[in-house]
C-alpha cells in the first residue's frame, strides 16, 4: 500500500484528491494547519505552511501531493514568496532527506500566461509568461523544485491546471453557477470565446497518475477536460445540469471582464500521451455533481 502526504487536504482539490486516494487503495495523511478530523485520514498538525516542521509528517511518506497556497486572491507579494515559493522549497528538501520518492506539484496554468489568441493554445513547451504576482510565485516554486531533484535525485512533477470546477467549488465559477440557478438573463450571448475547464475529479485522477507513472519525473503536465466551451455554451450546460434554462441576451462584449470573454485553451496531448491518461469524466458529468452540490447546500 503507497503511503502518500496530501497538504491542502481541508480544501476544494484536497478533499475530492483524498477521497479519489482512499477509494483506491492508499494510505493517506493530510497535513494541515491545526488539529481536525477527516474521514478515513491520518492527520497531521504542522501549523502555518510557511514555518512548518515537515520531517513528523512525512515519515514513511512514499509520495507527497502539493495542493497548499496563498491563492491569487487573498496574497501579498511577501506571502506568496513564503508560502507558494519557499514553503515549497523546503516541503521538497525534507521529503528528499527522508526518502519520499516523488513530490507531484499542483502549479497553475496562469504560469503559461493569462489568456490565448483565438485559435492557439497553451502547450507543455511553452516558454513561461506569468503575468501577476501569483503566477510568478508558482513558477518560482517550479523553478525550486528543479532544482531540488537535480540536487538530491527527488522525483518532481508539475501539473498546471486551470479553473478547477466541482462539488465545493468557490469563487467566480460558484457565482455564475448561482446566477444561472437564478434564471435571470444573462449577457452573454455574443462573447465568442474558448476556455478550457477542469473538473476536480479529473485532477484528482491525474495527480494520481502523475504520482505512479514512470518516466515522468522532472516533466510538466498541462491539465483539463479536453472539452473547451465559450461561455454562452458553458452557460447552457450549467442551466441542463440545474434543470433551468439558460437566458442569454446578447450585449456588447467590450463592457464585460475580460474573464468572461478571453480564451484560454489548453492543450493536453503531451500529457494524454506521456502518462497515458485520459480525463475519466466528461464535463456533463462534472457539471452534474455540482449543480447537485449546490442544491444540497
Amino acid at each position: 500500500m503507497t503511503a502518500a502526504l496530501v497538504t491542502g487536504a481541508a480544501g476544494f482539490v484536497g478533499h475530492a484528491l483524498c477521497a479519489e486516494l482512499i477509494s483506491s487503495g492508499w494510505r493517506v495523511r493530510a497535513a494541515l494547519r491545526t488539529p481536525a478530523a477527516i474521514e478515513g485520514v491520518e492527520t497531521c498538525a504542522v501549523g502555518d505552511i510557511a514555518n512548518a516542521r515537515w520531517e513528523p509528517a512525512l515519515e514513511g511518506i512514499g509520495v507527497v501531493f502539493h495542493l497548499a497556497a496563498t491563492v491569487h486572491s487573498r496574497g501579498t507579494e511577501a506571502r506568496y514568496q513564503a508560502v507558494n515559493v519557499e514553503a515549497t522549497e523546503r516541503l521538497a528538501r525534507a521529503a528528499a532527506r527522508v526518502g519520499v520518492r516523488r513530490l507531484v506539484f499542483a502549479s497553475t496554468i496562469k504560469v503559461n500566461g493569462e489568456a490565448t489568441a483565438p485559435g492557439a493554445a497553451f502547450r507543455a513547451g511553452d516558454a513561461p509568461q506569468p503575468q501577476d504576482a501569483y503566477a510568478r510565485s508558482k513558477w518560482r516554486a517550479e523553478q525550486a523544485l528543479a532544482r531540488v531533484a537535480t540536487e538530491t535525485g527527488l522525483e518532481a512533477v508539475v501539473v498546471r491546471p486551470p479553473l478547477i470546477y466541482g462539488p465545493g467549488v468557490r469563487a467566480n465559477f460558484l457565482r455564475l453557477l448561482k446566477l444561472v440557478d437564478s434564471g435571470l438573463p444573462l449577457p452573454f450571448a455574443s462573447i465568442r470565446n474558448r476556455r478550457s475547464l477542469l473538473y476536480v475529479g479529473n485532477l484528482a485522477a491525474l495527480l494520481m497518475r502523475s504520482a505512479t507513472a514512470s518516466g515522468c519525473a522532472g516533466k510538466t503536465f498541462l491539465a483539463a477536460d479536453g472539452d473547451d466551451l465559450g461561455t454562452p455554451e458553458l452557460v447552457r450546460r450549467m442551466g441542463v445540469a440545474l434543470g433551468r434554462p439558460a437566458r442569454l441576451l446578447p450585449f456588447p462584449t467590450a463592457l464585460l471582464p475580460t474573464k468572461l470573454r478571453d480564451s484560454l485553451v489548453v492543450d493536453i496531448a503531451h500529457t494524454r500521451a506521456a502518462l497515458g491518461w485520459q480525463p475519466p469524466h466528461t464535463v456533463e458529468e462534472g457539471l452534474r455533481a455540482a449543480a447537485r452540490w449546490l442544491r444540497a447546500r
